[in-house]
């Protein structure tokens, strides 16, 4: 006879990183199976837990406020499937140069007025270039003058550039590791995962903030959306930000037409990251257009405290300013930086 196969459950009582998990960002390292069983409780039991360990680590009556500003628009080199900026598609979206310096500056100020903590900067390039260099130093050193947290996402770094745009005042780099190892081949193939962590590595060696998440909803199964939190909980340390998009699917695109994620497959994979990455800021990006204020309710319940505040993201839209206050206010929470 042969003994039953443990539940969920059983699972996590038996591994001993949750705890270790709650008082350190450098922890025993998550295993896939002991994800996945986060994955499988039963989704109150998983909303309780999720919840309890955001309650030790944040207030969980506020959310910090991030607006994206897209400073160089198309154009990129790398063929992400999900991606209106990727030259490999025809999306009707025209490449760009970089924002003006003055330009950025204005829209930085109209974050901070609206509410914004942090100004998150994103450029489509497959790397950054030398010769943009000392633009986006400028850029740093402005925006951070005026009070914002400030984070960047240019493609991959070498050594050398993250260190300069760390001694410029850069916070945080954004550098998403999109899905699990295994399925990354379906969502990319001109940029390794190996590429992604080692850019990862570079900006962590200057010791700046990493910004690093990915993309549910790309036709990815359950375990590979353990395997991206696998991937993210086990980083030494693991990242300060995590940004959880849903995938909005872009006409011209590989996944243009792919189904909608069911929310609450979304909602479980935000408290997954909750649990495994206890002291991150999980943050709710793209995709908020297509889910109910019920439902992001129910996200900040399960341990989402950051969003992602404005118009667009890149180039997908978001919601209103107006109307993430409106719902922030009915659930008696209120923003970090205001």
């Amino acid at each position: 006879m042969t003994d039953a196969a443990p539940t969920a459950a059983e699972l996590l009582d038996e591994t001993p990183f949750a705890e270790a998990a709650k008082t350190s960002a450098t922890v025993a390292r998550w295993s896939r199976s002991g994800i996945l069983a986060l994955f499988e409780l039963p989704f109150m039991d998983l909303l309780a837990r999720a919840h309890g360990v955001h309650r030790e680590n944040f207030d969980p009556n506020k959310v910090q406020l991030s607006t994206l500003l897209n400073i160089k628009t198309g154009g990129c080199a790398e063929n992400c499937k999900y991606c209106s900026q990727s030259s490999a598609y025809d999306t009707g979206l025209k490449a760009s140069r970089l924002m003006d310096r003055d330009e950025v500056m204005k829209k930085a100020g109209e974050a901070k007025d609206a509410g914004a903590g942090r100004f998150c900067m994103g450029a489509a390039w497959r790397e950054l270039k030398d010769r943009d260099m000392d633009a986006l130093c400028d850029i740093v050193s402005d925006v951070k003058g005026m009070g914002l947290e400030t984070c960047m996402t240019l493609g991959m770094l070498t050594p050398g550039q993250a260190q300069k745009l760390r001694d410029a005042g850069l916070d945080y780099y954004n550098h998403n590791l999109d899905t699990s190892p295994e399925y990354y081949n379906e969502v990319v193939t001109t940029r390794s995962y190996e590429d992604r962590l080692q850019t990862l590595a570079n900006v962590r060696a200057t010791g700046m903030n990493v910004c690093s998440g990915g993309i549910i909803g790309m036709g990815e199964s359950r375990e590979d959306r353990a395997g991206l939190l696998e991937a993210l909980a086990n980083l030494e340390p693991y990242p300060e930000s995590v940004p959880i998009n849903m995938l909005v699917p872009v006409p011209g695109t590989p996944m243009g037409n792919l189904p909608q994620l069911d929310t609450l497959e979304w909602i479980r994979t935000i408290a997954v990251a909750r649990i495994t990455m206890p002291k991150a800021r999980v943050r709710l990006s793209a995709g908020r257009t297509s889910i109910s204020d019920e439902a992001q309710a129910m996200a900040f319940f399960a341990g989402a405290n950051s969003i992602f505040y404005g118009e667009k993201l890149l180039t997908t839209e978001n919601p209103e300013e107006n109307k993430d206050m409106a719902l922030l206010e009915r659930l008696g929470m209120s923003a970090e930086h205001k």
